[in-house]
């Protein structure tokens, strides 16, 4: 009988300890779900670049290319561990290159009329001239995160502005058969600030993103009324 009671306390004390130990588990798990603050501080973004409303005169090759790089800082909307939703705010730098099609940039900056950027047809056999623009950028988000304990995983999406200041631009040409390269100062006839819609969607750190200049590429009467856009890849993390 002695034994029989003994046996069953046993049991007993088995059964407590298990239930507490597996309620513990389930904390830490909780606990670990929880501690993981991801929140895209790091964006780099691998572009194609492209110019619309550009006269019918501009001969641009296919495919521009270009890449961005930004660090942000993300503010939960809501309870940090019950929210999808945030808004992130960042700098960075983003570089753009556009190639023309045997066609070169002449500045025209006579004393008697306003300063022009002219597309005319190249005056060397380039291998390859381009255009390249790099701004000081902040970029502005509001965002959307399906997994609201690891936004490195599951589905995300994130639409704002991109606040850029030109930092340089300027043309370079390599004739073929040469090892020498042209090039050209053009800052002066961009526009000094930068303005674009931008969106983002992917799966985890992986996505597709694309942003659509609000503002023209040239001052006015400086330079053709181009549009830039971009269409690219995008990594984040951290």
């Amino acid at each position: 009988m002695r034994l029989r009671i003994a046996l069953l306390t046993l049991l007993a004390a088995s059964i407590s300890f298990g239930a507490l130990a597996q309620g513990d588990g389930k904390s830490e798990e909780v606990k670990k779900i929880t501690s993981r603050p991801s929140r895209d501080f790091v964006m780099f973004d691998l572009m194609f670049n492209g110019w619309l409303n550009a006269p019918d005169s501009i001969k641009t090759t296919s495919i521009g290319r270009g890449a961005n790089f930004y660090v942000c800082y993300d503010f939960p909307l809501g309870k940090k561990q019950e929210t999808h939703f945030s808004f992130a705010a960042g700098v960075g730098i983003s570089v753009s290159n556009i190639y023309l099609k045997n066609q070169e940039i002449v500045l025209n900056d006579f004393t008697d009329s306003i300063p022009q950027a002219q597309f005319i047809a190249e005056t060397k056999d380039y291998k390859r001239y381009k255009l390249t623009t790099a701004y000081l950028e902040a970029p502005f988000e509001l965002r959307f995160f399906g997994n609201k304990y690891n936004r490195n995983k599951g589905f995300k999406t994130a639409i704002g502005m991109r606040v850029g200041t030109l930092v340089s631009a300027g043309t370079k040409g390599r004739e073929n058969g040469s090892k020498i390269n042209y090039q050209t100062k053009t800052k002066n006839y961009l526009e000094n600030w930068r303005f674009s819609a931008s969106v983002r969607m992917g799966w985890g750190n992986f996505g597709l993103t694309g942003t659509y200049n609000l503002t023209n590429l040239y001052k006015d009467v400086q330079g053709p009324p181009i549009t830039p856009y971009s269409i690219g890849i995008s990594l984040t993390g951290l």
